[in-house]
């Protein structure tokens, strides 16, 4: 049977400002630029009727590699009455963006030392139940966009490979 949805092909996010987030995701965690398009805009109401967003918005897109599978759309839009606040997990639409890591020590201190980088609290981590041993730490990126490291422990089925495979 074909399932209807066989991956996730991207994930999205709208920052103030493409270069930056470009130059922050390439820079600080090695995502590769795969391409750039832009400004689009439409004189009717394609941008409300495809995109849900304000009919005169003007976009600026940018997908990214980072890793071996994920894709990371930025969009950078100039549109009337734009809200400017980045939610909190706790809002409504609150998100993050983890990323995993093998050396949660070496990358919390590479990326403090980015300027605009905040690290939330200390490397924690979990003590118990099914996640138990994984480290994590929340960061803000330069723009305040909510991010987070995640080292897993070592598979307790599978020795670790030096070499990486098996993981």
């Amino acid at each position: 049977m074909n399932e209807p949805i066989t991956a996730v092909h991207h994930v999205a996010y709208t920052v103030p400002d493409l270069d930056q987030a470009i130059a922050f995701f390439g820079d600080a965690l090695g995502a590769e630029l795969r391409y750039r398009v832009g400004p689009l805009s439409d004189p009717g109401d394609w941008m409300s009727r495809r995109l849900g967003v304000h009919p005169r918005a003007v976009v600026r897109i940018a997908m990214l590699r980072l890793g071996p599978a994920l894709q990371l759309e930025l969009f950078e839009y100039e549109v009337p009455g734009q809200r400017r606040v980045l939610p909190v997990n706790s809002d409504l639409g609150g998100h993050h963006l983890a990323f995993r890591t093998d050396d949660i020590d070496a990358a919390v201190k590479r990326l403090a030392e980015r300027p605009g980088v905040r690290i939330l609290g200390e490397v924690d981590t979990v003590g118990e139940g099914p996640i138990e041993g994984t480290r994590w730490v929340y960061l803000t990126a330069p723009w305040g966009m909510q991010l987070e490291l995640v080292e897993p422990p070592p598979d307790p089925v599978r020795p670790v490979d030096p070499d990486g495979a098996g993981r």
